[in-house]
């Protein structure tokens, strides 16, 4: 499911979570409700692609993953992961997760 909610800073912000709970995907801060769902419906479409998905090791040696758009831009972030193994298997989380997920929006 993916949950939009407002951060300590009050910008509007998604967070994609796998049916276990866990976070699998983080959005950038949006100023606008109206951009977070656009932000929603890109990871929808996106997600499906394999190629959108770009693998990284953060500078303490943990493995996360962005989600692009086609235009290049990232829409999400994964959480740390602790070998490439596991960054792969939250991509297909994402991949199986995102395109059917239903919204709630918390921000109210």
């Amino acid at each position: 499911m993916f949950e939009i909610f407002k951060d300590k800073s009050g910008a509007f912000r998604f967070r994609l979570k796998a049916k276990n709970g866990q976070i699998i995907l983080v959005s950038e801060g949006y100023t606008q409700k109206t951009n977070c769902q656009k932000g929603v419906s890109s990871v929808k479409r996106n997600s499906k692609n394999e190629d959108r998905f770009e693998l990284k090791q953060s500078a303490n040696k943990k493995w996360f993953f962005n989600l692009k758009a086609g235009n290049g831009q990232i829409v999400g972030t994964s959480e740390l992961y602790d070998n490439e193994t596991n960054a792969k298997n939250g991509v297909k989380s994402v991949m199986n997760n995102a395109p059917t997920a239903e919204t709630f929006d918390l921000s109210k």
